[in-house]
């Protein structure tokens, strides 16, 4: 690996503060591979119900729809460096507090999804701020390489505590599973007490929490171009993102293999994200992401529709890295071009919008979990694709200021 590729590749990390926050990520991130698996597993063997697998993955995601607006103007008007601290602190105690229950034989369905829920608050504001706390270290220039430098320390412990989740799940049950990753979590708040700064391209102007809530409206008014990506990545969501609740079901009914390989298939899964994410970081300054954005997004659904002609655990293994790479590429560049068309005062807003863009994820988990229970996990699984190759293929003719940004 020559020196101008490795610069390519981590030019992000020749900020101080960033390698902090890119330890503490892989951090958490570990944790939330090993909680990915553990909670599908789990759901689905207390319940043995597709349907519910879907209703949980959906019900985790609808604080992120809920409070996608108020993260986004709470991360206006604080340092977002500590408030990052607290939540993930929260985070660990809602992790330790699930796990004990869970080892004390309390394994009710619906305590589970009501934990689920409670940590998905504190996912919405982490998701807005990390976000918006990585532009305000790297800056403009570097923030499509610092978003995704992001993403791959996330991916890369997601596929670490993926690998781990099914043996943990075997080996010590997945209630202490659940206390491991709290501890996770923990690291991760200690690792973000080393990051000293707000950030070069922190803004200095602050408003109430009251003002920014209201000034939504306004911004969306003066850059029409931010409702309409928010729009984009929610069909992303709905019809892209949500395959991910089908891989237990697909693993165990369709593959007939156990947790092992699930936490082995779920590895590949953030190992194809790892991949589609260094491709993109390693694109640098990249000018022409919106015809990237919507060429990515086809391919999205295009690997989808494989899975319904899926019949070995290999092929379903390379379709799920494809899809994957695909799925974290265009997720990336839908947080880079939204917070390079609006204002430095009203990034966090900006994210803030995304979070509720993928806090529509329930909707999309609810109608594949449908499609699953009346007609099996490949059918929904073709139905999504279709739905997404064609939507960016008609977005992409239609939207043309959107597929000329730079």
């Amino acid at each position: 690996m020559n020196s101008s590729f490795r610069s390519r590749l981590g030019s992000a990390l020749a900020y101080r503060d960033f390698r902090f926050l890119w330890v503490a990520t892989a951090c958490q991130s570990t944790g939330f591979g090993m909680d990915n698996v553990a909670l599908g597993w789990l759901v689905y063997e207390l319940t043995g119900d597709p349907f519910m697998v879907g209703v949980t993955a959906g019900l985790r995601m609808i604080p992120l729809f809920l409070l996608g607006i108020v993260s986004g103007a709470v991360a206006d008007r604080v340092d977002r460096r500590v408030l990052l601290r607290i939540v993930t602190l929260t985070g660990a105690i809602n992790m330790f507090i699930l796990g004990s229950l869970l080892v004390s034989g309390i394994n009710s369905v619906w305590m589970v999804i009501a934990m689920a829920t409670l940590i998905g608050v504190s996912f919405s504001f982490l998701l807005t701020l990390r976000q918006a706390y990585t532009y305000d270290i790297v800056g403009p220039n570097n923030s499509l390489n610092g978003l995704s430098m992001l993403q791959i320390a996330s991916q890369g412990g997601a596929v670490f505590g993926s690998l781990i989740a099914g043996f943990l799940i075997e080996s010590i049950g997945v209630g202490w599973q659940f206390v491991v990753v709290g501890g996770t979590y923990f690291l991760s708040v200690l690792v973000l007490l080393g990051a000293r700064e707000s950030g070069q391209s922190a803004s200095q102007e602050k408003s109430s929490i009251l003002s920014n809530l209201v000034g939504y409206v306004s911004l969306l008014k003066d850059y029409p171009i931010l409702f309409t990506l928010m729009c984009l990545a929610a069909t992303t969501e709905i019809f892209g993102f949500t395959h991910m609740s089908l891989v237990p079901v697909f693993t165990k009914d369709v593959l007939g293999v156990g947790a092992g390989a699930l936490g082995v298939l779920t590895a590949i899964r953030q190992l194809g994200g790892f991949l589609g994410l260094a491709a993109l970081a390693l694109l640098g300054d990249y000018r022409g992401k919106g015809k990237l954005m919507f060429a990515i997004t086809i391919c999205f659904g295009l690997g989808q529709i494989l899975f319904f002609a899926v019949d070995g655990v290999v092929f379903f293994a390379f379709v799920l890295l494809l899809v994957n790479a695909c799925a974290m590429a265009v997720d990336t560049l839908y947080k880079t071009l939204m917070q390079e068309n609006v204002p430095n005062r009203d990034r966090g807003r900006a994210m803030g919008g995304w979070v509720l863009s993928i806090g529509t994820a329930p909707i999309g988990h609810l109608g594949i979990g449908a499609i699953a229970g009346s007609f099996g996990a490949p059918v929904a699984l073709l139905f999504n694709g279709v739905v997404l190759a064609s939507a960016g293929v008609v977005t992409s003719l239609s939207l043309g200021k959107v597929r000329r940004l730079p």
